[in-house]
């Protein structure tokens, strides 16, 4: 019952770094990617929906992402929110189709991509740490009602640790990895 704790916490970790890539993986770097804008809220007819669930998105070169609306109303709210949104991007249409063509990162842009990258691991590091709270509370709160015993207690809470730190480490991974992406390396 008590390494429940240790699972119950570890799929919030899992989530966590999930959300985590999810979040990265929209940070516009020189690749282009349907996730940098695959979320994008579009405003059509009174209700706001993701950009993929009104057309197809592909990248057919490293520098070029390609959307095509399933109806062509879609193309002048598409380009609006595309253009109004935070990723400095500039679409252009050709007939039913949204071109965006991904200029290559100035180091102005590459450090405010960092600051990004930075900001959201940490907000992810701050995440983990709410959880290793959690669950050191949880463990206590079991020591406090004779659950487990004072070894299993510290047992417990080095497992939490261990735990902990794999999720930190894989936080820097990803951090890391995108960094270096940023760079061209």
């Amino acid at each position: 019952m008590s390494s429940k704790i240790i699972s119950n916490i570890k799929k919030e970790l899992e989530e966590v770094i999930s959300y985590f890539r999810k979040e990265i993986s929209k940070v516009h770097v020189s690749r282009a990617t349907p996730s940098l804008v695959e979320d994008l809220l579009i405003e059509y007819a009174d209700q706001k929906m993701p950009l993929q669930q009104l057309a197809s998105i592909g990248c057919p070169s490293p520098r070029e992402i390609r959307i095509q609306p399933w109806s062509k109303e879609y193309i002048k709210p598409i380009e609006k929110a595309i253009s109004e949104s935070d990723l400095d991007l500039n679409p252009q249409s050709q007939e039913k189709i949204i071109y965006i063509k991904l200029p290559k990162l100035s180091e102005e842009r590459r450090d405010q991509i960092n600051k990004v990258i930075s900001q959201k691991a940490e907000e992810a590091r701050e995440t983990v740490r709410h959880w290793w709270d959690e669950g050191w509370d949880r463990i206590k709160e079991k020591f406090n009602e004779d659950e487990i015993t004072e070894d299993e207690k510290f047992k417990l809470k080095e497992k939490l640790q261990e735990l902990i730190k794999e999720y930190r480490e894989k936080i820097n991974e990803i951090k890391e990895n995108k960094q270096k992406e940023i760079k061209g390396e």
